[in-house]
This record gives C-alpha cells, sequence and structure tokens, in this order.
C-alpha cells in the first residue's frame, strides 16, 4: 500500500465502507493483488489500486479505484513505499481530493494494513465489475439498437481511467498558467464590499437574532448577510456542519465565528472546496448528474432565474457531457475547476473590445502628466465645447429678462408713484415684464412640430433643441420667482403703502384707484387682483402636480387624495395653463397704473408664441385622424411591457430614434403619451413598447389583456393577439413622429448606446436602421459587381442607359462605423422584449460592426459562489450551441452592473480621434455618471465623446 490524498472533510460517521465526515484522513492505497511488484499476476489477474481514507475513528472511506497501469508509479512493499508517497499521489491518482499525499509509517497503519488488503480486494473486484456493465451499456447503446450488449473488455475501463488522468495532469498544469489567475480570485461566498470587516456587523445581527445564545439554521442567512438568496445560505449552513459532523438547527457564536471564517478564506481552494462539499450531499468524492441539477437550480433560485430551474436538467447533463467525457458518471473537484479555470478561454467570442498596442499608442498625448493650468484650461475648453448652445442660449435670455427689468425698473423709478409706493412697486413692475416674456417663450420649447422641423435646418447648429423640455423647466422656475416678486411686493408692500399714505400723497394717485382711498379688500377684489389670484392658485397646483414626487407617484397620499398623484394629475393639471392665459389677458388689460392701450403690452407678448401653439393642437388634432391605424399584433411579455405592432401609414416617415404620441380612447379620450418607436424606417409597420409603470398605462395593458389569448404554434410573449383573434381589439391613435437626441446618430464615427430597461426602446429602432444599411450597401456592392461585367467578343454588351444608371446613382456611405449597444435590466424575462431583433443583428451583421452587451443586476457579479456555476454554465453553453442561457440570444448576458469607466476605456483606446456618440435613456442618476465620464476622458483622451439623454 501506498499514502494517498484526502481532503478535510468528509461525511458521515459509520464503521462501514462509506463516505465520513470528521478530521482530517489519511489515505492508504492498496492492490487487488498481493504481488506488490508485479503489474499482473501469471494467471493473467489484472492489478486494481485502491485508495483509502483511514479515519482517526478507525472509519475507512473507499476514495478511488484504478489500473495500475495508469498509477504511473512502481508497486513496492509498504515498507519501501513509504519514503515515495509524499510526491506521486496527487499526479497519479484521479480520485484523490488533494495535490498533496501524507506520509505514514506508524505503527498502528502497519498493523491495520493487512485487515485493509482483504476487504480492499473485494471492493476493488466488485468496484470493477460494475464499470465494466456500465461501459458495457454505454458501448452498446452507441452502436444503435438491436445489437446484443457485449461488455467490453477490461482495457476499455483502462483506457478511460488513464484518460481521465490525464487530463487531470494538464488541468494542474494550466492551474500555474497566468491566465488561471483570475478565476483563482473568484468563487466569493460574500461580496467583496461586505467581506472585509464584516465579523462586526455579522456579530452584531448574532446579538439581535441570537435566542439563549444560539442562532437558529432559519436566522442564518439574515445573519451573514444573505437574506436575498437564504436558499443557498441554509444549504451552505447544512454542508459546514456536515463537515464538523454536526447536524444541528442551532450554533453558538464560536460556531459562527468558525463558519465565517471558512467562507471568507482567503484560499481559492478552501473556497472551492466548499462548493464541491455542497454540491457532494453524500460526501463520496464525486458529483452526479442529478446533484448537479439540484445546484443548477439552488443557483437559478438565488439569482431569480426562473427559467434556468424549468431547464435544470438539460443544462445538468451538458455539464457532465463536457467534463465527463469518458461516461464514468461523475465528475471530481478537479474538473469542477477546471471548468471555473477555462471559463474565461469559452468566453473569448465577447471580447470583441480588445484593444491593440497601436491604439494605445495614439492614446498616449492624452494621458500624460498636465500642469494644474493646463488641467483647468483643458476641462474649460472641453466644457465650452460641449455646452456652448446651452450657454449662449441662456446668456441671451438672462440678459433680455435683465435688460426688461432694468428698463420697467427706472421707467417707475421716474414716476410720481415711486414717492408713495418706494422700491416695491418698482420691483413688482419689472418682475412683471420678465413675467410677460417668461409666459410667452415658455410655449416655444413645447412645440413639438416646430422643434422637430428645425432640427432639420441649420439652425439645429446652434440651438440646442436637445434640452427643450429642461428649458421648458428652467423658464418654469423663472416665473416663479417673477411671481413671487410681483405678487409678493403688490400685496406685501404696495397695497399697504397706499392704504397708509396721507391724502396729500394718494391725491394724485386718484386717476388710478379713485377719488377716495381704497380699503385693501377693495383693491384685492378689483379685476387686477381677482385674475392675479386665479393665475397664481392654477399655476401652484400646475407646478406642485408637476414636480417628479406627483409626477411620479413618489408621494404616498391617503384615498381620496391619492387622485392628486401619477401621470393623470400632471396631465389634467397642466391644462390649467388656458385659464391662466385668459386671466392674464384680462389681467395686462386691466392695470392700475396704465390706461393707454398701446402702453398694455400683455398681448403682444403672448400673440407669437400662443397663436404657434394653438396652431400646433390644431394640427396634431386633424392629424392623428387621418393617421388611421390598424393594429397587426400585441403581445404582453414578462416585465408588464406591452408591445403593439400597427400598420404604418403612408404619409408617417420617421428617422430612427424619434418617437409618437399615442391616445387610446377606450382609456382616455383625451390623454395624448409619448413612445419611443422601435420599429425601423425601413419596416412596413410600426412599434412600441409600452411598459406599465403608471395609471394611464395600466389600464392600457388592463384592456389590450382582455383582448389577447395565450400564444399558441410557439408564437412569442405571456399573451397574444393578432388580425386572426376573434375578439376586437381597441381602436389606436398616433400622433408625429417627433425627434430627438438620438435621430442625429449618423453624425457620428462611432455611437454607444445604453438602455435601462425599457429605455432600450429608442436604441431597437437605431440598431435595426443599421443593420438594414450594411444590408443595402452590401446589395448595392453586388449590384454594382453584377452590372459591370467584363466586356470582350463572348461578353454581354452594357447598353448606354444601364451604364448611366449605375455611375449616376451616388453609392450608400455609412460614416459609422460601429455601434455598442448596453442594456442593462433588472428581470430576465425582460429579454424576451427584443429576443427576435437581437438575434438578427447578431447573424446578419457579418462585418461586426453592431456589438451588444446584456447586463442583468438580479444574478450576484461574476465571482460570486451563487452565480458561480452560472458562470460557467452560461460560457459552456454559449461556446457549444452559441446560445446564451439567460437571455435566450446569441447575445453574451453579464451580471451586476457595467463599469462604464471600463466601458469607455476601451472604446476610446480602439477608436482613437474618433468622435463617439454616447446616447442614453433611463434613470438621472446614471444620466449623470455617464456625463462626467464623458467629460474626464476628453481631457485625457484623443477620442471625442458626446453625450445626449432622451427627454419625452
Amino acid at each position: 500500500m501506498r499514502g494517498g490524498a484526502a481532503p478535510a472533510a468528509a461525511a458521515g460517521h459509520h464503521q462501514r465502507w462509506s463516505a465520513s465526515a470528521g478530521t482530517t484522513p489519511r489515505s492508504l492505497s492498496t492492490g487487488s493483488s498481493p504481488r506488490g511488484s508485479d503489474r499482473s499476476s501469471d494467471d493473467g489477474e489484472e492489478l486494481v489500486e485502491v485508495t483509502l481514507d483511514l479515519q482517526e475513528d478507525d472509519t475507512i472511506i473507499l476514495r478511488s479505484v484504478e489500473p495500475a497501469a495508469a498509477a504511473g508509479a512502481s508497486r513496492l512493499p509498504l515498507g519501501a513505499r513509504g519514503d515515495h508517497a509524499g510526491g506521486g499521489g496527487a499526479s497519479s491518482s484521479s480520485r484523490s481530493r488533494s495535490p498533496s499525499i501524507r506520509r505514514t509509517s506508524s505503527h498502528r497503519l502497519l498493523q491495520f494494513s493487512q485487515e485493509l488488503k482483504a476487504e480492499a480486494m473485494s471492493i476493488a473486484r466488485q468496484f470493477s465489475q460494475d464499470l465494466t456493465k456500465r461501459f458495457g451499456r454505454t458501448h452498446s447503446r452507441a452502436e444503435g439498437q438491436g445489437q446484443q450488449q457485449q461488455p467490453p473488455p477490461t482495457s476499455g475501463i483502462e483506457s478511460a481511467l488513464a484518460a481521465r488522468a490525464a487530463r487531470r495532469q494538464r488541468a494542474q498544469l494550466d492551474r500555474t498558467r497566468s491566465g488561471a489567475h483570475k478565476a483563482l480570485r473568484g468563487l466569493r461566498f460574500i461580496s467583496s464590499n461586505k467581506a472585509n470587516n464584516a465579523w462586526m456587523e455579522v456579530q452584531a445581527n448574532f446579538d439581535r437574532l441570537a435566542c439563549d445564545g444560539f442562532l437558529s439554521r432559519a436566522d442564518f442567512a439574515e445573519c451573514i448577510g444573505m437574506t436575498e438568496s437564504k436558499e443557498f445560505a441554509l444549504e451552505l449552513f447544512d454542508t459546514l456542519s456536515r463537515r464538523r459532523q454536526m447536524q444541528v438547527d442551532k450554533i453558538n457564536k464560536e460556531e459562527l465565528r468558525e463558519i465565517w471564517q471558512q467562507i471568507t478564506d482567503n484560499s481559492f481552494d478552501s473556497r472551492l472546496q466548499i462548493f464541491f462539499d455542497m454540491v457532494d450531499k453524500n460526501a463520496d468524492g464525486r458529483i452526479g448528474e442529478e446533484e448537479v441539477k439540484e445546484i443548477i437550480m439552488l443557483s437559478a433560485s438565488a439569482n431569480k432565474l426562473s427559467r434556468l430551474k424549468e431547464q435544470a436538467e438539460e443544462y445538468a447533463a451538458l455539464i457532465m457531457e463536457e467534463l465527463d467525457p469518458e461516461g464514468l458518471g461523475y465528475i471530481e473537484l478537479w474538473q469542477l475547476e477546471t471548468l471555473l479555470l477555462q471559463k474565461d478561454t469559452y468566453m473569448n467570442y465577447s471580447q470583441a473590445l480588445s484593444y491593440t498596442s497601436q491604439a494605445l499608442s495614439q492614446n498616449l498625448a492624452g494621458l500624460r502628466t498636465k500642469s494644474p493650468i493646463r488641467k483647468i484650461s483643458t476641462t474649460l475648453s472641453y466644457y465650452l465645447e460641449d455646452n456652448w448652445k446651452r450657454l449662449w442660449v441662456l446668456a441671451l435670455w438672462i440678459g433680455i429678462m435683465a435688460g426688461l427689468f432694468t428698463w420697467k425698473f427706472m421707467q417707475y423709478r421716474n414716476r410720481y408713484v415711486f414717492d408713495v409706493m418706494g422700491y416695491c412697486v418698482t420691483t413688482a413692475k419689472g418682475a412683471a415684464e420678465t413675467l410677460k416674456l417668461n409666459m410667452a417663450i415658455i410655449l416655444l420649447p413645447v412645440c413639438r412640430n416646430t422643434i422637430t422641423w428645425l432640427r432639420n435646418t441649420r439652425a439645429a447648429r446652434a440651438l440646442p433643441f436637445d434640452d427643450n423640455i429642461n428649458f421648458h423647466k428652467t423658464i418654469a422656475a423663472a416665473i416663479v420667482v417673477g411671481i413671487i416678486l410681483h405678487a409678493g411686493n403688490h400685496l406685501v408692500c404696495d397695497f399697504p403703502r397706499l392704504i397708509n399714505s396721507s391724502n396729500e400723497k394718494y391725491a394724485p394717485l386718484g386717476q388710478y384707484f379713485g377719488e377716495t382711498k381704497p380699503s385693501y379688500f377693495t383693491l384685492v377684489k378689483g379685476v387686477e387682483g381677482i385674475t392675479g389670484v386665479i393665475m397664481v392658485i392654477c399655476m401652484v397646483i400646475a407646478f406642485t402636480l408637476a414636480t417628479r414626487w406627483f409626477r411620479r407617484s413618489l408621494v404616498k397620499l391617503p384615498k381620496p387624495f391619492d387622485k392628486l398623484t401619477g401621470f393623470n394629475a400632471f396631465w389634467y393639471s397642466h391644462h390649467l395653463f388656458i385659464i391662466v392665459y385668459l386671466a392674464l389677458i384680462v389681467h395686462g388689460q386691466c392695470l392700475y397704473l396704465i390706461h393707454v392701450w398701446y402702453r398694455k403690452t400683455t398681448w403682444m407678448y403672448l400673440a407669437v408664441p400662443v397663436c404657434l401653439y394653438v396652431g400646433e393642437r390644431v394640427l396634431r388634432f386633424f392629424r392623428s385622424g387621418s393617421y388611421s391605424v390598424r393594429l397587426l399584433k400585441v403581445a404582453i411579455y414578462p416585465g408588464n411591457v406591452l408591445t403593439l405592432q400597427m400598420s404604418k401609414p403612408p404619409a408617417f416617415r420617421y428617422k430612427s430614434g424619434q418617437y409618437m404620441f399615442v391616445q387610446c380612447p377606450a382609456v382616455s379620450p383625451f390623454e395624448w403619451h409619448p413612445f419611443s418607436i422601435t420599429s425601423a424606417p425601413g419596416d412596413d409597420y410600426l412599434s412600441i413598447h409600452v411598459r406599465q409603470l403608471g395609471d394611464w398605462t395600466r389600464e392600457l395593458k388592463r384592456v389590450f389583456a382582455a383582448a389577447c389569448e395565450p400564444p399558441v404554434g410557439g408564437k412569442s410573449g405571456l399573451l397574444r393577439a393578432d388580425e386572426t383573434t376573434k375578439k376586437a381589439l381597441p381602436k389606436l391613435l398616433i400622433d408625429g413622429p417627433y425627434g430627438s437626441p438620438a435621430q442625429d446618430y449618423s453624425k457620428y464615427d462611432v455611437l454607444l448606446l445604453v438602455g435601462l430597461g425599457i429605455g432600450a426602446t429608442p436604441f431597437i429602432s437605431i440598431l435595426k436602421d443599421l443593420l438594414n444599411n450594411i444590408i443595402k450597401m452590401e446589395e448595392e456592392e453586388d449590384a454594382s459587381t453584377d452590372l459591370y461585367p467584363p466586356v470582350g467578343p463572348n461578353k454581354p454588351h452594357i447598353d448606354l442607359g444601364t451604364l448611366m444608371t449605375v455611375t449616376s446613382k451616388p453609392k450608400r456611405v455609412l460614416r459609422t462605423t460601429n455601434a455598442y449597444f448596453y442594456w442593462v435590466t433588472r428581470e430576465q424575462g425582460s429579454f424576451d422584449w427584443f429576443k427576435g431583433v437581437m438575434n438578427e443583428i447578431a447573424e446578419l451583421d457579418q462585418r461586426n460592426i453592431i456589438e451588444m452587451h446584456n447586463y442583468l443586476t438580479s444574478v450576484y457579479e461574476e465571482g460570486d459562489a451563487r452565480s458561480a456555476l452560472i458562470t460557467m454554465l452560461q460560457a459552456l453553453n454559449h461556446a457549444k450551441n452559441g446560445v446564451d442561457i439567460v437571455s435566450g440570444t446569441k447575445v453574451r448576458t453579464h451580471f451586476a452592473r457595467p463599469n462604464w469607466k471600463k466601458v469607455l476605456s476601451k472604446i476610446a483606446s480602439k477608436h482613437p480621434y474618433a468622435k463617439i456618440g454616447v446616447f442614453y435613456c433611463g434613470a438621472p442618476v446614471l444620466a449623470q455618471e455617464l456625463n462626467k465620464l464623458c467629460h474626464e476622458f476628453n481631457g485625457k483622451s484623443t477620442t471625442k465623446f458626446e453625450f445626449h439623454k432622451e427627454h419625452f
């Protein structure tokens, strides 16, 4: 016999040939024949080497059985082999669970060895027979049905075991390579931001959850911070309990400390062993297909991947096929480790962003150290370059307001009324003049048809049309300030000073306020006062309900006041502007201190903007009636997303990235809501994707769900309807298209498209349009080649008309050389929304112009033990079948959130001196981060980033 390798843990505690756990065992090996120095006996008996683990309590564990030929070590008597056992066991035994071999020459072992020989021989023979039968069945199935099963020769088993031993040796060599270091740092049970100095927090949780000094098994997940993956935490608890020969439901603080040290151990081997033991529940050192299926389901549950659980059996078979090519029916620890280390090899298909040394050298100029003054000047120059349109418009607007305020202020400063009311009246009248301006121009940013038209003119070079909604909000804030100054000074200062003035001072003002000095109530109840109060009340309501807290229902009010929150409240309250403008015109005609008509300038300010806005609303009314659409398909997908596909009116022409307004009379006959167009301009239909986020979208989904039916024939969606559906579909009205920042994507060399959740919708149309342009370019090149055949005696003649047609037609030029699409979502079902589009792009984009990345934030980051098997399986399945197991598409899904700094760094390195358009649609928080990163990279690289955020 020779010393073998053994792990630090097994399972069970029985006096039988079975798995056992406890203290570190000692491993023994013996042959099936007492002839220690011969590979086979004279009568042809085959030698088999058996590796056993000897526990301190005399329990014996059978670890492996392999042919003597596969061992690679000469047969020596027990006494002679003790000196050689330390170095050869790990490389020769494919069943060993540890790379080290324990050397022993104890008297107790020598006495026990003879007892082991007899038992080992019988077990080895039985195990060899079982393997022979297994291989016999496997080979007979491969040969086809109808053939009689014949057990293969024993050499088949020897070959299989030898092949596995050879693969293990190669795996041990691969582990020492530099590419394995990254994987060896992974497989964390606790996330990196919690593992450091987290014991104090765990201790505090123990004190809070413990009862009588013991923590129950049910509270273990909460105690260590795994509340979102409780099943995984409980399995971890059970595994570590088995390793410690404990089957208890409670642990004390010292035992918790021991468990915490194990799961936060810096040793990769230790963490891998724990993970292996979680799968290997019977602790026999082997993992069968059923055990692989169980850990896949556990990992899928921890990462909220319900669909993966349904296909766990299929994926378990895939892992066994990859790791058990010999067909032995089990895998071992080193094979699981091999799959983890080879993960990046399987994922090479997604590494298109790898940059070259040439690209790096071209960017070195921007990475050199700069002086503080140079940094400030560079930052300022880039800021001005990115914001000069906004800055000059704001400067002009503020300058006009300041001029109007000063002009009116000085005008009243030189009038007699100043002697009575003082600076209160001058400030009020100056603010009133700015209010006239702002009440006029606040309508311009929401004249969407006018802005969409101006986007295609030279005015787009100087005006920031992308910020129309932000400018609208900025003007609204200025109106609030103007109201406070104007109404506040009148009510708090002007009126009291007028009432309290002496009769002598009041007398010259009698022509404005009457011969008798009015009371405060008389001033307020006049036409000027009443219209002013009405305007203030309406604007307070509209401004309040338009804030983010009320518009997005972040404020929770008790019933019936809950109707004051949500988009409906914002929509209807905003239409109080009709009353405001009527009151403003009346208010401007009934001024106290001005009686000459041409000095009453309110109507002059409002005339053009109001007429323009009214004209737009009339146009929208008639145009929406002329756009008759027919619903072609309706589908409801996971994540409460409704897809509407409709016929495209002949006059409806749009660009990718634009949006349109949609009205459903069955939901509301007045409300129009904007949605990005997800179909490409070249498609013969229009499509939108509607996410249920508010009261109107919730009702829209309910109305269409009532007309939908469960899909049949492999069609997508949870519910579905089309033209063959028996139930009538609700009527739909559309209006548009309207411009957005993304429609200008073709002006950039490279695109970075970033969408959060439903924010991916404006970019789907861009990707489809890019793909269509790519296909058209290829078709034009092929057609040009076909129309220019060689001319000769036996060649076809080309007529002049054909030649003129070909030469006069301009070739399609696509400025955009690359596009990178990053889609970040929280739900696995979200990938169904654009599954067909992504697969189509992946198949047809032969030039690799479009690169797509999906990110699922519900899955733990790569390297976490809870997602480790998912990551391995995902890489393996894509390498084998070309399909991502999470999204069901050909696009790889990453876990957690992207490292945006790394993303922009790689793009900048790959595309030096390029003009890159960064388009974003989603939450404002990430918009700030991306905008900041764009400024940062503009200052230290030769690549120019321009950031745009979608606004509706």
